[in-house]
Formats: C-alpha cells, structure tokens, sequence
C-alpha cells in the first residue's frame, strides 16, 4: 500500500513560464504518476530573498510535505537557490547533493561538478533543489525521490520520517 505524499513543485527562473516548463511539468507529472498530491505548482523568478521567502512559507504550510525545486542551482551569478535555501534549512541532507552528482556523473560525465543541487528540512518540511534540466530532473526523481518517497522503499525512506522531522530535540530530554 502506498502513502501519498502532498508535494509542491517550484521552478526558479526568469525566462520560464506555466507554457514552456518542461522540468516542473515533467516533476507534476512523475509525482502524480507515483500517486503523490501535487499540492501547488509555482513558477518564481531567481531572486534569493523570493525563493527563501517562498520556501518559508510552503514549509510553514501543513498540507505540504516535500517541496522540490528545479533551476538555479549552476554557478552563474542569477543561480542563488542553493543560497536561498541556506538561509533557511534546519538540517542539510548532504548526500542527497552527493549521490545527485554521482548518478549525474554516470550520464553526463565532469560536467555534474557545476550542478549544485541539495537537499535538506525546514520547518519540518523536505526541501530538495534539483537543477533546471529535465534530463537532471528526471535523474533526480526516477534515482532518488521516486524510491525515497515510497513508503515502502527498503530499508529505510524519507517518507516513513516525515511524521518525525518536527521533533524537538527539548523534547526528548524533558522525561
């Protein structure tokens, strides 16, 4: 039996729009495909304090439970989501970058080094930001989300912990 997750999609970009979007189109469409709820779908320009702001508020939200980003996470001076998401994310997933990159690595060789896709938790919420590419984007969920975000995934899965991810560390040593 699988849980359904609710999920929202964030394109970061100035150029993008609902028409051409061929990485968040793709995200909606693989998450509902893999019975999630795609909750919101948003497209919002490569400014730091927009994006921070905008994943603040969506992790804020009890309805969702995975934010997933795509674009700004190169090295040019306008990809600052990487960035954003520091100003916010309680607690880094560093391999979610790492294996992101080595799957990468099997397709498109040397080049993964300028892709600096994360993940991480804010608000309790996982915030994954994935590069701007539909190729990376489906790399990134048929490699990593896909599995992680199926209750049943063995042995361990990201979506068994959500319930778990706003637990205070206060509140195990008040007993």
């Amino acid at each position: 039996m699988s849980l359904p997750l609710n999920i929202c999609i964030v394109t970061i970009s100035d150029t993008r729009t609902l028409e051409d979007d061929r990485s968040g189109l793709y995200l909606c469409t693989a998450a509902k495909e893999a019975n999630h709820n795609v909750i919101e779908y948003q497209i919002i320009p490569d400014d730091r304090q927009q994006i921070a702001t905008t994943f603040r508020s969506l992790s804020a939200r009890s309805d969702i439970d995975v934010i997933i980003s795509t674009g700004g996470t190169g090295l040019t001076g306008r990809d600052v989501t990487p960035e954003a998401m520091a100003d916010v994310v309680d607690k880094w997933i560093p391999g979610f970058g790492e294996l992101f990159r080595w799957l990468s690595f099997q397709k498109i060789g040397t080049s993964t080094i300028q892709s600096r896709a994360c993940g991480g938790v804010c608000n309790g919420t996982f915030l994954f930001a994935l590069p701007g590419s539909p190729s990376a984007c489906k790399d990134a969920w048929t490699g990593i989300l896909l599995p992680q975000l199926d209750i049943n995934h063995r042995p361990c899965n990201f979506a068994e912990i959500i319930p778990r991810l706003k637990e205070s560390p206060l509140a195990r040593t008040k007993n």
